[in-house]
């Protein structure tokens, strides 16, 4: 199909070209002016118990408590976790990411620390599904140690190292006005060639045979 095919066909439908220019328009005012949305996160780390030959229990984080830590969320993300998290009242999306100390050199899962997030369109409510994340996943933990038997003075205890806050989410409008735009363009010129397509190629299908009213005369 040539250019000038091209924009016959654009001309004789231009109503889909328009129709689609309109929506393109509506799409970039939802761009320009969208929906506040803000993401609450905290950290949390798994301690061990306190011992004589390490008091600090930040100083004694093993790797087999990112493991425990591991378990935990596992358990979390699937479909049963997750109605418990729902039921809980965590509204919205909500991430959870086990992380390494903050180096590029620590191995993943090393460290038993755990990003929580969640994005909601305001800063409260982002804050409260985090805090009751938290607390969903302390009382996972708690729970496996009562399974086992755990005493009360060798159990790791969640402590969460950033106390839950809420940012803003900023994107970038001009990157968004520019996706609105390709695909409103995209969509307008390949529905009006396609509708001008199917229009030409019915009007070229031939007609089937009339069938006649009434019995044909009888010649003597």
């Amino acid at each position: 199909m040539s250019p000038g095919n091209v924009a016959d066909a654009l001309l004789r439908r231009w109503y889909v070209v328009v129709g689609a220019l309109l929506l393109t328009m509506a799409g970039a005012y939802f761009v320009i002016r969208p929906a506040p949305q803000y993401v609450g996160s905290a950290v949390v780390v798994l301690k061990p118990p306190v011992t004589r030959s390490q008091p600090n229990q930040y100083t004694n984080l093993q790797p087999p408590l990112a493991v425990v830590s591991y378990g935990v969320v596992q358990q979390l993300r699937s479909p049963a976790g997750a109605a418990e998290l729902r039921a809980a009242g965590v509204t919205g999306t909500y991430h959870l990411v086990p992380r390494n100390s903050g180096t590029s050199a620590t191995p993943q899962y090393l460290i038993p620390s755990l990003q929580v997030q969640s994005q909601a369109s305001s800063a409260d409510a982002a804050v409260t599904s985090v805090r009751r994340i938290v607390d969903v996943y302390s009382r996972h933990v708690e729970q496996l140690q009562t399974a086992q038997r755990v005493p009360a003075g060798a159990r790791i205890i969640p402590s969460v190292l950033t106390s839950p806050s809420a940012a803003e989410v900023r994107g970038s409008k001009s990157r968004g006005l520019a996706g609105t735009a390709l695909l409103g363009l995209s969509a307008g010129v390949i529905g009006a060639l396609w509708l001008d397509r199917y229009a030409m190629s019915r009007r070229k299908t031939p007609r089937g045979r009339r069938r006649s009213s009434g019995p044909l005369p009888v010649t003597g």
